[in-house]
């Protein structure tokens, strides 16, 4: 194939029919994908494996995980789908997001996120994103089968073959650390009275989804944990002084 399948990782965010889940394995069997992840799911029924048809290797290697942080922990970039329009959280189209996975170095780990057949995924689950992404339809369906949303997403990453041109060369961190970081950002805001229980929710799923556009590499992080820790009148982390030197010596340059 054209493209590394590796690198993609399948996550499943509470699916209730385990036809779904077969049906999943099967698309992710036709385009090379072997990585699928189930959040929220304590063990997979006969139902799955019968659904699955040639594709009950993936099942039996998949990952059962008890929700979304810890099927993405380990990955670097996670883009979700989502049907509906989210005003903390916008969505690019398939084709952006497409191209945007394509634009990544074929080593990095990327995980695609979908939620639950009836309610699809939550704000708080939508967090642990780094992009939105929603697969256009003809008619005013809520949303596609979730198999089918697997396979439509899967489909045209394979097909697209070889990877973008302008592929970006940097690796983002783990989401872990990547969350940890906004979290951290999250914490110094709360410690200065930006954020409040009035307010909370909506500025979380604000700053994570600024944030998370980033796809955080770890100059990212220790810049952004530098420039936050020194705006809150404590001195740069030791983990951000390097990368603040830097950026200091940058502006004597160009002063």
């Amino acid at each position: 194939m054209g493209y590394n399948a590796r690198m993609l990782s399948v996550i499943l965010v509470r699916p209730e029919n385990p036809e779904n889940i077969g049906l999943a394995a099967r698309a992710m069997k036709n385009t090379g994908v072997r990585d699928l992840r189930l959040a929220g799911v304590r063990r997979i029924r006969v139902k799955a494996f019968a659904a699955a048809v040639h594709a009950a290797d993936i099942l039996e290697s998949a990952r059962l995980c008890p929700n979304p942080a810890a099927a993405t922990a380990d990955l670097q970039v996670v883009f979700a789908a989502t049907a509906r329009p989210r005003s903390n959280f916008p969505a690019l189209s398939l084709d952006e997001a497409v191209e945007k996975i394509r634009s990544y170095p074929a080593a990095t780990r990327i995980g695609l996120l979908f939620g639950n057949e009836r309610t699809g995924l939550t704000s708080e689950e939508m967090r642990h994103s780094n992009f939105r992404f929603t697969i256009p339809q003809a008619v005013r369906q809520p949303s596609f089968n979730l198999a089918a949303a697997v396979l439509l997403t899967l489909y045209p990453l394979f097909a697209a073959g070889r990877p973008s041109p302008g592929a970006i060369r940097e690796a983002p961190l783990p989401r872990a650390d990547q969350e940890a970081a906004i979290g951290r950002v999250l914490a110094i805001l709360e410690e200065r009275g930006f954020v409040h229980d009035t307010n909370r929710r909506h500025v979380a799923d604000v700053v994570f989804e600024l944030f998370g556009r980033l796809a955080m590499t770890a100059k990212d992080r220790n810049l952004l944990l530098a420039v936050f820790h020194k705006g809150a009148g404590g001195g740069p982390s030791r983990a951000a002084l390097p990368e603040l030197q830097t950026v200091r010596k940058e502006s004597r340059t160009r002063g």
